[in-house]
């Protein structure tokens, strides 16, 4: 067995197993960091400064972004000016809530849109109300220019209306006109047949009597209002009165009735009885205006000073 002398070192030997660097050998190896009042000696292979000072902004960089626009014009040769990749605008979008301070996507599976028939604008939940959109300031999208919301709705109203008495007095003139005999009972047989459908298809409210029901058809008017349902059949109370029914057939055909929420007449419907010629006041009893067969059109925009006798507004 050898002797433990023999396995240690002597202390030539250990000074021997060592080796010796100098000052210049470490500056061979690693280089000193060229920010001011640094100058730490660093091994990491960044180029002419310290881990605390390789950022473009840490030693502010007279070139900074130098290095990416050249991989970037290595990247993209043809391409000038090239930004890198660009996020979408979401303001662009032509599905996006028309408030401008809104971003919210309409017509969505998570988020539906309302079009507002002022400013022939689409809206959010949220902006769907004329006043949360400021809709009185804003000029109808296809209007001329100059002309407030107030003025484009009531001159629509105004044609709608004109549109409206031209046909209810070509359906008095039909019915006044001299026939013979025999067309005027197929006349009669038509509409005797005309009205039974009309009882058959017409809905409302079961719970009123028989006797105290009037069978109308109602429309929305496409230049003044829209609707997701053009019209239809449907029974009322004849004690009802017109507001009541115009409350009414505005759910029925899915309108935005704005009469509770407005104080402006262009934002309010209107009830026009065809074969009256004329537009309802919202107090009269549907009872004593119109009978079973009548037509009623609703519109928006013609104002208070329009609802009277056709004499008086024409």
């Amino acid at each position: 067995m050898a002797s433990s002398s023999s396995s240690n070192p002597t202390p030539s030997e250990q000074e021997a197993t060592y080796s010796k660097m100098s000052v210049a050998d470490l500056d061979a190896i690693g280089s000193h960091c060229q920010m001011a009042f640094c100058h730490q000696l660093d091994f990491l292979p960044f180029k002419k400064y310290c881990l605390d000072h390789r950022t473009e902004s840490a030693h502010s960089c007279p070139q900074a972004g130098a290095w990416a626009r050249r991989r970037a014009q290595n990247t993209h040769p043809t391409t000038s000016g090239y930004k890198g990749p660009q996020k979408p605008n979401i303001l662009t979008h032509e599905q996006q809530c028309s408030s401008p301070t809104c971003k919210t996507l309409v017509n969505t599976p998570l988020t539906t849109g309302v079009h507002c028939e002022k400013c022939n604008r689409t809206y959010c939940l949220k902006h769907r109300l004329t006043y949360d959109h400021d809709c009185e300031k804003l000029t109808p999208l296809g209007a001329k220019p100059g002309k407030t919301v107030q003025q484009t709705q009531r001159e629509k109203g105004v044609a709608a209306l004109g549109k409206l008495r031209a046909w209810g007095q070509a359906k008095k003139a039909a019915a006044q006109a001299t026939v013979p005999v025999s067309k005027a009972k197929q006349a009669e047989a038509a509409r005797v047949q005309e009205t039974a459908t009309l009882k058959n298809t017409a809905k409302g409210d079961d719970k009123i009597p028989v006797e105290k029901r009037v069978y109308l058809y109602v429309e929305a008017s496409s230049d003044t209002v829209t609707s997701k349902i053009k019209k239809g059949p449907f029974f009322y109370s004849v004690e009802y009165s017109v507001g009541r029914v115009l409350d009414l057939a505005a759910k029925s055909l899915q309108v935005t009735n704005l009469n509770n929420r407005s104080e402006s007449e262009e934002d309010k419907l209107r009830v026009f009885h065809v074969e009256g010629g004329r537009l309802l006041e919202f107090s009269e009893k549907l009872g004593k205006s119109v009978q079973t067969g009548n037509t009623i059109v609703l519109l928006r925009g013609v104002g208070a000073g329009m609802a009277q006798t056709p004499e008086k507004i024409a």
